[in-house]
């Protein structure tokens, strides 16, 4: 009798072979691994073709990593790299018994007949480790995620830092031809040239600094440090005024110490001329009513960012940074203040590891982005235990916390009042009532010296001295009148409001 058909749609999908074609084998490429170590004994010059790309942990096969380590120890000793010296290195090792002995090594050899590939062969070893890497993190990150007793917050920050990790890890740059260089220089020369005022940067709004900086430089890290009560972030908010406000030069402020409203009071403050207390309370006169009506022109709509995210990690300045400068075309960015700032997701063995990375990866941002970053930073209390004027002078030492952030940064300046200590006049004679001292203690891509500016704490305000008789009006650098005219090169300024309630 013949055997009956099955027309039972729900048994014959049961029936239906398992598709197997994708499993979860990890990533990987024997045959090319076992290619390029065949090629590493075979040639002499190949190891210094791919030691840059390939590290033991590339390859996937346990003693594939035994071989290479063997290669790598006998390059670096400047030793010959054969199938009889690896096989000897290998004994000194301890793993040629692992590896497969003598004869795994001699098969290695015998499977390539040249090393022209190496470089491509070594490229995808590459790539099939990454991808690996990319795996683990997302396994650990799924598994830590089912897991109710961490906290997400926690967790996304770690995320990030891994992440951070693994791609600086994995990061290669290669080396540049002079020649493109050269003309990128020229460029740049050229177009310094053709600056009647001499600025190659973004101008700080203070003359005197710009001649010395030449204006707030790309790709540089800037660290602008101060005691307490020295003003570095009404200094900050006033370069920040200067830039955004009469330049209309996209910027971006991350505080980490004020939020976005007190930021903007201490900045209306500084434009108006109006005292913070009476921002606060809102008591103001009838001529500081008008002021303020007339000189909120100047900050409506100027091209300020500002993020009050507080514990900002430098992960997210750098997700954040990247975006402000994608959509909005930020020139620069000021930071309020460094040490606030945290790695999450990275383990330290101590603060200042931390802060050397943090400073680290500012002027990494700083290069990828091609613009300034301004990072405010507090000094440790070194100034106040010594005497004199000299004695109060802040010095690079006084950095707190790291001698990384001295050596990571292109400029450091000091904010200084000197007459917080009672000083009150200099070695040359010059009046210091009133006055700060920016110093500009290492500078290198020029010369140090100091400035000075007038400060005037009631409206958390620095000025050029010479703007002292113009009730602050003077038009900035490369720009015309603020008010009532125009600056950037003919950008206007809105008018001042009409009679009526203020839009805020």
């Amino acid at each position: 009798m013949p055997e009956q058909q099955n027309n039972n749609p729900r048994r014959q999908r049961r029936q239906q072979p398992v598709d197997n074609t994708y499993g979860h084998l990890q990533p990987q490429a024997l045959e090319v691994e076992r290619a390029v170590l065949g090629a590493l004994m075979i040639d002499k010059d190949a190891y210094a073709v791919v030691c840059e790309i390939l590290r033991p942990e590339s390859f996937y096969e346990p003693r594939n990593q035994m071989v290479y380590t063997a290669i790598r120890d006998l390059s670096m000793a400047e030793k010959p790299v054969d199938v009889l010296t690896v096989t000897e290195q290998l004994a000194k090792l301890g793993t040629l018994d692992e590896v497969g002995g003598p004869g795994y090594i001699a098969e290695l050899s015998s499977r390539v007949a040249s090393s022209a590939n190496i470089e491509y062969h070594a490229n995808i070893i590459a790539q099939k480790s990454l991808a690996r890497q990319l795996i683990s993190f997302a396994s650990v990150i799924e598994t830590k995620a089912f897991d109710e007793t961490i906290d997400v917050e926690d967790l996304m920050q770690e995320a990030e830092g891994s992440l951070f990790e693994l791609s600086q890890r994995n990061m290669k740059k290669d080396y540049t031809a002079i020649d493109p260089v050269i003309s990128q220089a020229l460029k740049v020369i050229q177009a310094a040239a053709a600056n009647t005022d001499g600025l190659t940067g973004v101008s700080t709004g203070y003359y005197k600094l710009d001649d010395i900086t030449s204006g707030w430089q790309a790709s540089d890290l800037v660290i602008i440090a101060g005691r307490p009560a020295m003003g570095k972030t009404s200094f900050a908010l006033s370069m920040a005024k200067n830039i955004a406000a009469d330049l209309r030069i996209p910027m971006a402020f991350f505080s980490l110490e004020m939020s976005n409203v007190q930021l903007v009071n201490r900045l209306i403050s500084n434009c108006c001329e109006i005292q913070g207390s009476k921002i606060l309370n809102g008591q103001l006169q009838r001529d500081e009513w008008e002021r303020l009506d007339k000189r909120i022109n100047n900050l409506l709509g100027a091209p300020l960012f500002i993020d009050d995210t507080p514990g900002l990690s430098v992960f997210e300045l750098r997700t954040k940074a990247r975006r402000l400068v994608r959509e909005h075309g930020v020139k620069l960015i000021m930071i309020d203040y460094l040490q606030l700032m945290n790695a999450n997701g990275m383990r330290f063995s101590s603060r200042q590891e931390e802060v050397s990375t943090i400073s680290r990866s500012l002027k990494g941002l700083a290069k990828e982005l091609d613009i300034p970053i301004l990072a405010l930073s507090q000094l440790n209390r070194g100034v106040e235990s010594r005497e004199g004027l000299e004695g109060k002078r802040p010095q690079l030492s006084d950095l707190r916390e790291s001698g990384a952030i001295e050596q990571d940064a292109d400029m450091v300046i000091f904010v200084h009042r000197p007459e917080y200590y009672h000083i009150y006049q200099d070695d040359n004679g010059r009046d210091l009532h009133g006055m700060a001292q920016i110093i500009i203690a290492k500078h290198r891509k020029g010369a140090t010296g100091d400035v000075l500016l007038t400060f005037r704490g009631e409206y958390t305000r620095f000025e050029n001295p010479e703007d002292k008789n113009l009730g602050g009006n003077r038009a900035p650098v490369g720009g015309g009148e603020i008010l009532g005219s125009k600056v950037n090169g003919g950008n206007p300024i809105p008018p001042p409001f009409e009679d009526g309630p203020l839009p805020f």
